[in-house]
């Protein structure tokens, strides 16, 4: 029996296979489990290869999970594609469609011997159930069933809910193929029992992803206007908002370009709204300009930026974590904007709010980035509580303000209230360029270190805001890891598995990145003589901007890699001990006396 098993399937586009990890999770939510489902696709319009990895397990989960304990092959070709997204291990069953050609004892997996090898006719027994190779999908789903003791009912109530507005026959037809599937793993059963536990979990949990629970957020915290263009991985978050911010009293609107979305977001924040827009990497390159008149006029603005691999177009279809750079000091003259980040579907909830409470109490533009696998991986979760979370409002000018109305006024804060078009007496000039207290428009070297400073000064309670930190472990370990995004889940089972191994670390994950909160990272710190700064980026942007900042110690270092090459728990593991073991060498030759 088991109490975690991570599963991942490949082949071709319209080979259902995304269809079936999105069917299998439905299945484990419905039954109690917790699961997890990323997904992979080439950068076709159409076709090509697509992927899926479910981790299911007895208790909450983490992240995606290391290596496959079952692997299912549509097409040789298109499973090695994926890569270190899909690693086999020797104790993986393999499960691969005999139409491949492939022979069992000469499996394409390099220097990998898997535990027990399955070659079945998925597509005959498709066409046989169903009439159709379209029915692959399904059969794999009943011998997943069959295999690992998952719900078989609950993942027929899935199987007829998906097809229910198709017609009786093809309901019929795809419960063929199912039960085809069930049939051949009952025939073939496994040298060892691969079955889960039963779930342990009770009462009603979500299924869903990250762009969706953005989306929901955001109609949550009170945005009342979307302006954005369709771009991948973020399009969800449009979908998910043109289908429901109507219910709530709410506009959107798909621009022409990038550039017209975020200004006609930003137009709708300068008439008194809550508004947000969406992109990723290549998007927000060209949003920067508008990014900086939001920064002058100091209107309220939520920019997502969900990160895929990049440069330029790059890889639209990967997550990766390279855009902190961009979104830090993609600005001209001297820009101070908040960015946070979250770790999973969960947390982007309230990190989404999170992001609007800030914009608008500080008339600014916040910028959250999110990344391709938290945004597209379906997670079950139990649900939020959101009797307890504060929303905030912009300050609005009072009756006598508006007497002699000063947009920018001077005050202790840094923070001036703010009017919209129709409050009588709030006219004023937002534009672009320098200006004085009124907003009339100035080239008085004096006036703009005055402005420059109000910008940056009335955001300086954000260094102190250590409630936008979690510190995980002991809070003396001299071993340290800091995450940050989707890495972050990594490091929190890394931090478990290394307290099994003896090793004595401690976890700091940042939702604030920006502007660096000094004083924690300093407190962080203090006990460490050695630790990782973990993240999907070439360049390991979170350590280079903390030692700007920090003193940080040099037994820290960075371990990072460029994206589509996801990070595993023991792998961390691995690293926290040879760097542990590297320290303790240190440490005993400089003990050696001296000659």
């Amino acid at each position: 029996m088991s109490r975690s098993l991570v599963i991942g399937m490949a082949g071709s586009g319209g080979d259902g296979i995304v269809s079936a990890g999105e069917s299998l999770i439905g299945a484990c939510a419905s039954e109690g489990y917790y699961a997890i489902m990323t997904k992979s696709f080439g950068s076709q319009i159409r076709g090509g290869e697509s992927s899926c990895r479910v981790r299911l397990a007895v208790d909450p989960v983490l992240n995606s999970g290391g290596a496959l304990d079952v692997a299912v092959v549509l097409s040789w070709d298109d499973f090695l594609k994926f890569g270190a997204e899909l690693p086999v291990s020797g104790r993986a069953m393999v499960v691969y469609d005999t139409r491949t050609g492939v022979a069992a004892d000469d499996l394409p997996l390099v220097g990998v011997t898997p535990a027990e090898v399955f070659p079945v006719p998925i597509s005959d027994l498709a066409r046989e159930a169903a009439g159709t190779d379209r029915a692959k999908n399904t059969v794999i789903l009943g011998l997943l069933a069959g295999w690992l003791g998952i719900g078989q009912e609950a993942t027929l109530r899935g199987v007829r809910k998906k097809f229910a507005k198709k017609g009786a026959e093809l309901i019929e037809a795809n419960e063929r193929a199912f039960h085809a599937g069930v049939a051949y793993a009952e025939a073939h059963p496994t040298a060892e029992s691969r079955k889960m536990d039963p779930a342990t979990g009770s009462g009603a949990k979500l299924l869903t992803d990250g762009n969706d629970m953005c989306a929901a957020a955001a109609i949550f915290a009170g945005c009342k206007f979307y302006g954005g263009y369709p771009i991948t991985p973020s399009t969800e978050v449009m979908q998910f908002l043109s289908r429901e911010i109507w219910k709530y009293g709410g506009v959107l609107l798909q621009a022409e370009d990038e550039i017209a979305g975020i200004g006609a977001a930003l137009g709708a924040s300068f008439g008194g709204k809550k508004a947000m827009t969406a992109t990723s990497g290549p998007g927000l390159s060209l949003k920067s300009e508008v990014l900086g008149l939001a920064t002058i006029a100091e209107l309220p603005l939520v920019v997502v930026d969900v990160q895929r691999g990049g440069p330029s177009t790059g890889m639209p279809t990967k997550s990766e974590q390279a855009d902190l750079f961009q979104a830090v000091f993609s600005a001209h003259g001297d820009v101070v904007r908040p960015v946070l980040a979250p770790t999973t579907v969960g947390d982007t909830f309230t990190t989404t709010v999170e992001a609007f409470n800030i914009a608008e109490q500080y008339q600014t533009p916040v910028i959250l980035l999110s990344d391709q696998e938290i945004a597209q991986r379906k997670e079950v979760l139990d649900p939020i509580d959101t009797s307890e979370i504060q929303l905030i409002d912009r300050t609005l000018p009072t009756d006598a303000e508006l007497e002699n109305y000063q947009r920018f006024q001077l005050t202790p804060s840094g923070v001036s209230p703010i009017s919209h078009p129709g409050m009588e007496g709030g006219n004023y000039l937002g534009a672009g360029i320098e200006h004085d207290e009124h907003g009339a428009p100035t080239a008085s070297g004096r006036v703009h270190a005055v402005m420059n400073e109000k910008r940056i000064k009335k955001l300086g309670p954000l260094h102190k805001r250590d409630d936008l930190f979690r510190i995980e472990g002991n809070e003396n370990a001299p071993l340290a890891l800091v995450s940050w995004g989707s890495s972050a889940g990594v490091c929190r089972e890394a931090v478990q598995l290394a307290a099994d191994r003896g090793l004595d670390v401690k976890l700091l994950v940042p939702y604030l990145l920006y502007p660096v909160n000094e004083d924690i990272y300093r407190r962080f710190f203090a006990s460490v003589v050695g630790g990782l700064v973990v993240e999907q980026s070439h360049l390991g942007q979170l350590y280079r901007i903390l030692r700007m900042y920090i003193d940080v110690p040099g037994g820290v270092v960075s371990f990072c890699r460029s994206g589509a090459n996801p990070f595993r728990p023991k792998e961390i593991v691995a690293e926290l001990r040879d760097l542990a073991l590297g320290l303790q060498r240190t440490l005993g030759e400089s003990r050696q006396p001296q000659e």
